[in-house]
């Protein structure tokens, strides 16, 4: 049953979180309001006045929150929430260092933080920002246990082993299992000698042939015989977690598609310039706010649109692209979200009742100044074999007014490598049939071809 302060939300509010007895997260329109029951209110407030708290407001990596009533509070609004399925091993990674920095603030202002999970983390731009809140409370002085210290490994740092000593996807770890790995499956998958070799041994192996020697046993507090030990302990606990987090960084990693437009593309640099040219022109007319760069490889053109101020979210379904997109967006400060997103088959709705995490094309729909598809609508005919019409009726139910869309001609070396020999298949691909099916939903405003190349850059504007 909803209290008071819940009632005054809009029956169309979509619950989003309701596995803390402590608060319930809803979202009503585009604000965000955490009912808190009871003595978690004093607790949260107490912990919001912390020193830790207050300079990771400042510096953008706690989310901001005010109360509003007795046990309602509003968050500051991330803008484009993403979840770890569909992050590269980067931004897994700078969550689980963020987590670690605030446990270890906390820790000295007498707090803990009850649960360690990535879920507690959206990103803002390329920044991590802890958004859970009620995960810290009060901590007896004399406990020198950790109990979020399993759900630390299972989340954070078996995922980053399984991902890079054994090549494992983060999005069939997450999708298929929200608490992460145990150790007992990753020592399934490991081999004979890796198991005896650190970080396999202590993350995996030493578990698992433990748990089989453990008899159930109800918890008990591991009570310290003084504050000042306990602490000790924990710090200790604290420092270990951290060191391990940072033996599994994630290391910039080639893939089919890495380094495309410096090394691999058949663009020579006069074309290059020019492509170049024709997005600024475009970003030019439409000066979005918010961007959705699709296929946005290394994001080149992703880091073009947010020099010009635009919010933008980058897709791509190669992760090292993805993972490099964010390394590079951090380093320059840029407000560009980098996520492994396949546009063919993008992200489901995900949890209880499909209600917990929403899917990537319902929090996407709408929500774009200008949609970018630069070289994939070729890919997604040919390889796909989407229709036309499709591609563009996705895109202009994404984008608010302008899509910028290349076309790439069935002469284009590109397209032959992928036609592979099935040129009767897609004859029906021309320019004509490109242009036709996007006067169904879009009104040009500006097409230019690359000097010498099979290709052609659009700026369309969405009929009203």
């Amino acid at each position: 049953m909803l209290r008071t302060s819940e009632a005054s939300l809009s029956d169309s509010a979509a619950l989003r979180s309701f596995r803390d007895p402590a608060g319930t997260l809803f979202r009503d329109g585009q604000r965000i309001l955490r009912q808190v029951n009871g003595e978690a209110v004093a607790a949260l407030e107490s912990f919001l006045r912390t020193r830790t708290a207050q300079d990771a407001v400042e510096r953008g990596t706690l989310v901001r929150s005010k109360r509003l009533s007795a046990d309602l509070f509003e968050h500051e609004r991330i803008p484009f929430p993403s979840y770890p399925y569909e992050w590269p091993a980067e931004m897994l990674y700078a969550a689980g260092k963020l987590t670690m920095e605030l446990a270890r603030g906390a820790l000295e202002e007498g707090f803990g933080i009850k649960d360690a999970t990535p879920y507690n983390v959206l990103f803002h731009g390329s920044r991590a920002v802890f958004v859970d809140v009620l995960s810290f409370e009060p901590r007896d002085g004399r406990d020198a246990a950790w109990l979020a210290y399993g759900q630390f490994v299972r989340t954070f740092l078996l995922p980053l082993l399984a991902n890079q000593r054994l090549g494992m996807p983060l999005a069939p770890i997450f999708s298929g299992a929200r608490d992460g790995l145990e150790p007992e499956t990753v020592y399934r998958w490991s081999g004979t000698l890796q198991r005896f070799f650190p970080p396999f041994l202590t993350l995996v192996s030493i578990p698992k042939w433990l748990s089989g020697r453990e008899k159930e046993t109800t918890y008990r507090p591991r009570r310290a015989p003084s504050e000042e030990q306990a602490l000790f302990i924990l710090e200790r606990v604290l420092r270990s977690c951290e060191r391990q987090l940072d033996s599994l960084k994630p290391r910039a990693c080639d893939s089919a598609w890495s380094g495309y437009l410096e090394h691999k593309s058949i663009y020579t640099a006069a074309q290059r310039a020019q492509k170049e040219a024709l997005v600024r022109e475009a970003l030019a007319i439409a000066l979005p706010g918010e961007v959705l760069d699709i296929g946005a490889n290394e994001g080149y053109f992703s880091f073009l649109a947010a020099r010009e101020r635009a919010s933008v979210v980058a897709i791509d379904s190669d992760a090292a692209c993805v993972g490099s997109i964010w390394r590079g967006a951090s380093q320059e400060g840029l407000n560009v979200l980098p996520l492994v997103v396949d546009w063919a088959r993008p992200t489901p709705a995900m949890g209880w009742r499909n209600r917990e995490c929403a899917s990537f094309l319902d929090r996407a729909r709408g929500g774009f100044d200008l949609v970018m598809m630069l070289a994939v609508v070729h890919h997604l005919a040919v390889s796909e074999r989407i229709p036309l019409e499709e591609i563009f009726a996705l895109a202009a139910e994404t984008t608010r007014e302008y899509l910028l869309i290349e076309f790439v001609g069935s002469d284009d070396p590109c397209f032959r490598r992928i036609v592979r020999g099935r040129d009767q298949l897609y004859s029906h691909l021309t320019r004509e049939s490109f242009e036709a099916a996007a006067r169904e939903r879009f009104d040009l405003l500006k097409s230019a071809r690359i000097d010498g190349m099979e290709r052609w850059i659009y700026l369309l504007r969405k009929r009203r």
